[in-house]
């Protein structure tokens, strides 16, 4: 038998292991193995996600799902994975692979296909969450603004760590990548709304109300509104001007 494959496969690993290596010493990205790539594109079947993991859509989500479907021309369903996946998580509270498995059945499509979208797009859970999802930003915008103090007094109200979820399933914490609000910063996403412009307090105050059953008001804390300066308006100070506003009147 030919020993290239095994030659191969003896590089290939040690290869792996440097680069590994080389990413920790550099950039550190491995301390955090919730938050590194290869840890999301995993399935392992376990007892509570595998293809017999009971798993439909209720009869309300089907007649969405047609509705869904018929914003794609005909014979393109699969233009719709995305959606309807996105149903299936807001029904399940999670993506189990036999949901995954449903999804490829509503819309004639291979099941790797519907696997491929839904490990590459992070917003899809692909384990059990609580019920407050708490999506902490710590890129560089957020952490020029202090994001390590919001997670830390997260984890202290909570007392759990990034990806883990509190016992009454509440609560699930975990650490994210930039949530495009940056000059809000720091912020966190719980569920579906952005909160911004965040101290420890404001954090502790929202985690409060959701213990509550309150949903608290999203968008920043500051009492700025959206993504105005601090120091107010300098410009665009007046209601816009309307339709044909500056044009002649010969065009």
């Amino acid at each position: 038998m030919p020993l290239e494959p095994y030659l191969w496969l003896h590089v290939n690993r040690n290869t792996q292991k440097s680069v590994r290596e080389l990413l920790l010493k550099c950039f550190g990205i491995l301390k955090h193995p919730e938050r590194a790539f290869l840890s999301i594109i995993k399935h392992r079947d376990s007892p509570e996600n595998n293809p017999d993991t009971p798993f439909e859509f209720t009869p309300d989500n089907l007649k969405r799902i047609d509705a869904i479907i018929n914003n794609y021309p005909e014979g393109h369903k699969s233009a719709a994975v995305m959606a309807v996946l996105d149903l299936a998580q807001r029904q399940h509270g999670w993506l189990p692979i036999s949901a995954m498995n449903r999804v490829a059945e509503v819309l004639d499509m291979p099941p790797m296909r519907v696997y491929e979208v839904a490990t590459f797009y992070t917003m899809y859970n692909r384990k059990p969450v609580g019920k407050y999802h708490i999506q902490v930003c710590t890129t560089t915008p957020c952490m020029l603004r202090d994001s390590d103090s919001i997670l830390e007094a997260i984890k202290k109200k909570l007392g759990i760590k990034v990806g883990e979820t509190t016992s009454d399933k509440l609560f699930t914490l975990t650490e994210v990548e930039c949530l495009g609000a940056c000059v809000n910063a720091p912020m966190v996403q719980i569920n579906d709304n952005y909160y911004e412009d965040l101290t420890p307090k404001d954090i502790e105050d929202i985690i409060d109300d959701l213990k509550l059953c309150k949903v608290p008001k999203p968008g920043p804390r500051s009492g700025r509104f959206s993504c105005e300066p601090a120091g107010g308006l300098t410009s665009l100070t007046e209601p816009p001007k309307g339709p044909g506003f500056g044009v002649r009147d010969d065009l």
